[in-house]
């Protein structure tokens, strides 16, 4: 029932219009009444995006299964589990990014959404990097990150009509991610100590190099023992 009244919500958004349409219009259309619908879905708003829900209590098993994995590229791995759910469907992906990008009501909507993943990689890492030193500091940061990197694959392969190969495009892009997070030096619990005596580092960056780069080299280089 709860894919047929999305499915009849959403041709009529495409028919009419998202604002066009009523909740009595598509409970008639699915032929059911209107307590069916909000039994399902509190507002046609969420009648848009019928697949977040379980896609993000699939993230959370898979994130609470993840055992001793390392941190980022667990979360990483999870962000994959959103980019499939869009893939399963290409037509419907690109339908609604389509109407999404028309409504402003659901463009916040969907900006709701995003940040419920988002505080769902960062919930995880959070409990990885317990009593860390700015471990709370680092899971919002990866999350974010996370996030950033997901959303800009998706919208590229959105824009495309959903063409290509949509895993790699978000491997392509998470592999940012884990470049700068899974190979730097994890949290410590206490703080770092100035260096005794009068020593000095010298560091060559190629010509170039990003910012983040030098300064993960530098940041390396000051704690090496």
């Amino acid at each position: 029932m709860r894919e047929v009244l999305a499915e009849s919500a959403f041709a009529l958004f495409l028919e009419r219009g998202f604002e066009r349409t009523t909740v009595d219009d598509i409970v008639a259309r699915a032929g059911v009444g209107r307590r069916s619908f909000f039994r399902y879905f509190p507002s046609k708003e969420d009648a848009v995006f019928p697949d977040h829900d379980r896609c993000l209590a699939d993230m959370t098993a898979f994130l609470e299964a993840a055992g001793a994995a390392e941190p980022v590229g667990a979360v990483c791995d999870a962000a994959h589990l959103v980019m499939r759910m869009y893939a399963a469907k290409p037509e419907f992906s690109v339908q609604r990014y389509r109407l999404t990008r028309e409504v402003p009501g659901l463009r916040t909507y969907e900006l709701s959404v995003v940040r419920r993943y988002e505080r769902t990689l960062a919930a995880y890492l959070r409990t990885r990097w317990e009593g860390a030193a700015d471990g709370a500091l680092r899971a919002e940061v990866v999350a974010a990150a996370v996030v950033a990197a997901h959303n800009n694959a998706l919208r590229t392969w959105l824009r495309t009509g959903g063409e290509g190969d949509a895993d790699a495009a978000v491997e392509h892009a998470l592999a940012t991610v884990r470049q700068v997070w899974a190979g730097s030096r994890e949290p410590v619990g206490e703080a770092v100590r100035e260096p005794e005596g009068d020593e000095v580092i010298v560091m060559v960056a190629r010509k170039g190099a990003p910012l983040w780069r030098v300064v993960q080299q530098v940041e390396a280089a000051l704690t090496e023992e």
